[in-house]
């Protein structure tokens, strides 16, 4: 089983995609998880906050474990301790989401394999933020589409 995933792969997986359960979805905005999820839910995705921690994030319920998520779920987005990923990855079969991504550091090969058995694609030490402005082509560098088109180059002119 590879850990790197082939761009066809990730692009199937963020097209197909209209529901994601955020593990250790953060509340504070200074957070990375809570610019992911704010990203994701201004793109279009419907985001949902797992957290046993806090009854609410981004405006939406969060839930204390993915088997409490009441609602079909295609990605499950990992941004918790490689250790935890065993356990996460047997939530993400029990619920029959589709795939299990895990951002940047979060690498568990136990976990990567208890998901692949169970039918789920894997995505493992990127960042879905990243990757969806990659694919889709929003890519800014404060994380934001401008939606300003311009043929300006810097420099004097």
């Amino acid at each position: 089983m590879s850990l790197f995933q082939d761009p066809l792969t990730i692009q199937q997986v963020l097209h197909g995609a209209k529901t994601i359960a955020i593990v250790g979805l953060s509340g504070n905005e200074l957070r990375a998880s809570h610019f992911v999820g704010y990203y994701l839910k201004r793109h279009g995705y419907r985001v949902i906050p797992v957290n046993p921690r806090e009854p609410e994030i981004l405006g939406e319920t969060s839930y204390p474990s993915l088997t409490d998520v009441p609602v079909p779920v295609d990605i499950v987005n990992v941004f918790r301790a490689p250790s935890a990923l065993p356990g996460i990855a047997r939530d993400a079969v029990a619920i029959q989401a589709k795939a299990l991504w895990t951002q940047f550091g979060v690498i568990n090969t136990e976990g990567a394999q208890i998901a692949t058995d169970g039918g789920l694609t894997v995505i493992m030490d990127r960042c879905l933020k990243v990757e969806h402005a990659r694919y889709v082509g929003r890519m800014h560098w404060l994380g934001f589409n401008t939606s300003r088109i311009t043929s300006v180059r810097g420099g004097l002119q």
